[in-house]
Formats: structure tokens, C-alpha cells, sequence
């Protein structure tokens, strides 16, 4: 079994989280959360119900302020001006009345990319997701994985400082879910990004994450750090992901 420190040597912080603590009025939804995200990781957060992962995402996201704490990216505070912090979010959240290629060029058009650098981000995300057939169609003229992956391709292609995912395949089916799971695991090997996937699905944290940070019940803190030392592909009758996975079920049980 992989310890923290050796799990944690040679690799660099990418994201740094301090103290950050979220209130609204009286209540208080997060607890001086303390953690860092490395460079490259995958790195997934599961807890119980209610307990306010959605308002994690979006505090470190800056969608909303933090009451209090710090979020550094690369060493400095994060920023929206200047950093590229990307999000999926539970909803497919393609574009309509764009056509597959145009979703993919929506975010690097608003950071006002030179053209020739949007072309060659916009061919190699349609090549790795498997679209360049279908890039001129619209998204409802695809099927549920076709333009999830539209989502995934448009997010992957900002080469975002971190990718925050907030359970992106809770409304699929099982066989959709396990089928971009793996697509996930591919791209993300591909561009090396640093992914923070959100789930309360703990079988798919423990095939996805490298990393599974457990929430508390409300007020939410880091309850218990895991880390998953399995290779890949992993399969989920591995007597080893078994245990991983009854592990990360008894610590969310008894909070």
C-alpha cells in the first residue's frame, strides 16, 4: 500500500487549498478545508448526501466567494482573469446553436486565442474524441455520449489549470457512464490535465481517481485521504478495487 509521502514525492502542487471555509449567513457548509491537487492528477471527492460538494466545486471554481481561505494556483491566488479553470457540470452543457467544432472553439474565441493556435486545439480535441465526422452536426443531432464528450472536448481543449467535474454522468446509464469513464481516462493520459472529479458514485471514484478525498457530513472537512494504487485498466472484481471500494463506503457511512 502507497503512503501519502511516497505517493506525494517528486510530484508538484498544482493546486493549493487553505483554511477555505464557506458560510451563508449562519450556516456553515465548509470547514477549513486543507488539501493540494498535483500537477497531472486525477483526484476524486465523494461524501454524503447534502454535504455541500456542489458548493465546494463552485467556491474553488470562484463562482461563488469564499468566506474565508486561500486557493493558489501554481503558487499564486487563484484567478479567473489568469488562470484557465474549467468546469463540467451535471447538466450536459453543450451550446445548441453551435454545430460540434464551434462548441469547441467557444472558450478558446472568448480567451482570444490567435486563430491558428484555435484550429490546431479545435483538430487534435475532435481526433482524440472521436468526432471529426460529425463536426459541423449540432448537438442534438447526436446521442447523449456523443455530446457529452462535445462538453468534455470543449473544457479539455482551454488546457485548463485544473478541470473541475461535478458529477458529469449521474443522469446516464450504467453502460453510457462506464463508456465515458474510460474515454475520460483516455484524453486525461493524453494532455495530462489535472482533473478534480466529483462523484457520489463511489464505485466510479475508485476506477477513476488516482487520489479519493472523503467529505464529512455538513459542516463539510476532508474526512480521510485515500489513495489508489491500482494499475490500468482496472476491473471492478479486482479483489483489491473490492476492498478499496467497501473502505470508501464504510467511511462515508459513519460520519
Amino acid at each position: 500500500m502507497t503512503t501519502k509521502e511516497e505517493y506525494a514525492r517528486g510530484k508538484k502542487v498544482k493546486v493549493g487549498v487553505t483554511d477555505l471555509t464557506k458560510c451563508y449567513d449562519e450556516l456553515l457548509v465548509l470547514d477549513d478545508i486543507n488539501f493540494e491537487i498535483y500537477d497531472g492528477e486525477m483526484l476524486c471527492i465523494v461524501g454524503p448526501t447534502g454535504c455541500g460538494k456542489t458548493t465546494f466545486l463552485n467556491t474553488l471554481a470562484r463562482f461563488i466567494p469564499a468566506t474565508r481561505g486561500d486557493i493558489l494556483v501554481d503558487g499564486t491566488p487563484s484567478d479567473p482573469r489568469r488562470h484557465n479553470i474549467a468546469f463540467v457540470f451535471q447538466e450536459v452543457s453543450s451550446i445548441p446553436w453551435l454545430s460540434v467544432e464551434d462548441n469547441i472553439r467557444f472558450g478558446l474565441r472568448i480567451k482570444r486565442l490567435p486563430a491558428d493556435e484555435i484550429e490546431r486545439r479545435v483538430e487534435t480535441m475532435l481526433e482524440l474524441v472521436g468526432l471529426k465526422p460529425f463536426r459541423r452536426n449540432f448537438p442534438q443531432e447526436l446521442s447523449s455520449s456523443m455530446e457529452q464528450r462535445v462538453v468534455i472536448a470543449r473544457n479539455f481543449a482551454l488546457n485548463p489549470d485544473l478541470l473541475l467535474m461535478d458529477e458529469p454522468y449521474g443522469q446516464l446509464d450504467i453502460k453510457l457512464r462506464y463508456y465515458l469513464e474510460d474515454e475520460l481516462i483516455r484524453i486525461w493520459n493524453e494532455l495530462k490535465s489535472t482533473v478534480l472529479f466529483v462523484t457520489h458514485n463511489i464505485e466510479e471514484a475508485v476506477y477513476l481517481g488516482q487520489r479519493i478525498l472523503v467529505l464529512s457530513n455538513k459542516p463539510a472537512k476532508i474526512k480521510e485521504e485515500i489513495i489508489v494504487d491500482l494499475p490500468r485498466p482496472r476491473k471492478f472484481d479486482d479483489p483489491e478495487f473490492v476492498k478499496i471500494r467497501e473502505h470508501v463506503t464504510e467511511s462515508i457511512r459513519w460520519w
